[in-house]
């Protein structure tokens, strides 16, 4: 039986989830749901429906899971909870700071409507989340580090564009190179969070606006630029498109640690990604773990889960059996 899809928003995450919907079988998109004027709005697959957001409680009984591709400054601490208590959810909620209390609010709705939810799905929080836990499971005597990009992020990017006067916006995470070379050597340096990145800033201002306040608004933003070193370029909206249509981004996680009766033997874990669309590569995921919810769902499972909660086992389409015979 196919797994019925809803796709709530329609920006670059939700067009990267139509795509992605489209290369697993057992999947359908039944409905994408929009704040804009559903005529306003065309999609790939005709046999979808184009809905108001407004209308999404009258589809419970024609959705298996709805995929929330909101931003996380503003979007997701209001929508996921409100889904959850109707559907089985999925979100890329990616404000690290903020997730145990976007988790407890998921959560408590969930269970309320009998629900599965698994939020913060993507590859960073993610697929890096499960790498840190897998390589800190193995090498206890060691640390974690994690560096993004050079790469373009969607949720900074979102929460820039978000700022009063700004019109459209990118920006690009750095990882410093000498802060890199010093974790590859092992001798697991102390990083703080402003030496091991920064962060460039290209911003379309609308006409007449304060550049000075969007400056200082941007630098000074808790848990996105506060903590960074921070560059900010004023630049046209033709200047925009024609230098940063793409959104590429990736990153690594580096796990150093020692083992040996003197901790003597120094051992390395790298996982990395290199992604020529952010988008399409998260919402990717998003769809993976759609099919994990429906599974859960299905058991009688409710509540509120992340990746570190979900076994890999149900983000395959194919069977435990042909997992164990094709990959162990």
């Amino acid at each position: 039986m196919s797994i019925r899809i809803g796709i709530y928003g329609y920006g670059n995450l939700g067009r990267g989830v139509e795509n992605a919907i489209r290369q697993n079988p057992d999947m359908t998109l039944r409905a994408v749901f929009t704040r804009r004027d559903p005529s306003t709005l065309h999609i790939q697959t005709p046999t979808a429906e184009v809905l108001h957001v407004d209308r999404a409680p009258e589809m419970v009984n024609e959705i298996d899971v709805m995929i929330l591709c909101g931003g996380s400054a503003t979007d997701l601490p209001e929508q996921t909870p409100a889904m959850a208590k109707l559907f089985n959810v999925v979100d890329s909620f990616d404000t690290h700071a903020k997730i145990p209390t976007h988790f407890a609010n998921v959560d408590a709705a969930a269970r309320e409507g009998g629900r599965v939810a698994a939020i913060s799905v993507g590859w960073d929080p993610g697929l890096f989340s499960i790498a840190r836990m897998y390589s800190g499971a193995i090498l206890p005597d060691g640390k974690d580090y994690t560096f993004w990009g050079r790469g373009v992020s969607q949720g900074h990017s979102d929460a820039i564009r978000r700022i009063e006067g700004v019109l459209d916006a990118k920006q690009y995470t750095v990882p410093v190179e000498t802060a890199l070379d010093a974790v590859r050597s092992g001798s697991n340096p102390d990083l703080t969070t402003r030496e091991k990145h920064t962060r460039e800033c290209y911003v379309v201002a609308k006409e007449g606006a304060d550049l000075a306040r969007i400056e200082q608004e941007i630098k000074t933003m808790p848990n996105y630029f506060a903590d960074y070193d921070t560059t900010v370029h004023f630049i046209t909206k033709e200047e925009l498109d024609r230098d940063h249509a793409g959104i590429p981004h990736g990153g690594k996680v580096i796990r150093c640690g020692r083992t040996g009766a003197e901790l003597q033997n120094s051992h390395i874990i790298e996982y990395s990604l290199k992604l020529d669309s952010n988008p399409e590569f998260t919402s990717s995921v998003l769809v993976a773990y759609a099919r994990a919810v429906a599974r859960l769902n299905q058991e009688g499972v409710t509540g509120c889960k992340t990746v570190l909660d979900i076994p890999p086992v149900y983000l395959s389409p194919k069977s435990a059996e042909e997992l164990r015979k094709e990959l162990l």
